[in-house]
């Protein structure tokens, strides 16, 4: 794999790493119904047939996964890939919500903010990183270009 290939892997991860943690800032405080305990989704003491608000589920929140490209041959660079936050939700009281259960609980997603800012941080500076390779790769480039004899 070429350096130029391995750091232009870096700044996708980067770029990956800035967009999920943007998203999971920016629902944070995207709540939704508690999941039912019982498993079939209506509220308690609802009958199969009744038609009652139905409310979107509490945000998902999601990270990077990021790992080291080793396959044979072409082994360098970096993969990253975006899965799910488990558990995804905590329990948040909020009894002033349509949907909040007899408690007044909720289900907020399960996002440390202070996590976030340092995926923020993380990712600045690895593409930072990245990008002064490629600036130096080229710049190398060009001289070994300018050379004379």
């Amino acid at each position: 794999m070429s350096i130029v290939s391995i750091a232009t892997s870096g700044l996708s991860a980067a770029s990956l790493r800035v967009n999920v943690a943007a998203s999971n800032i920016a629902n944070v405080q995207t709540t939704g119904p508690l999941p039912a305990s019982g498993g079939s989704g209506a509220a308690a003491g609802a009958g199969s047939s009744s038609i009652g608000p139905t409310f979107p589920a509490a945000y998902v929140p999601l990270r990077v996964d990021q790992v080291s490209q080793s396959s044979g041959s072409t082994s360098g660079g970096t993969i990253a890939t975006v899965s799910t936050v488990s558990p995804s939700y905590t329990a948040q009281s909020d009894p002033t919500a349509p949907f909040a259960n007899q408690d007044g609980l909720v289900a907020a997603p399960n996002v440390d903010l202070a996590s976030e800012f340092v995926q923020l941080a993380t990712a600045k500076y690895s593409f930072i990183a990245n990008a002064k390779v490629i600036q130096a790769y080229a710049e190398t480039e060009d001289t070994l270009l300018d050379i004379k004899t």
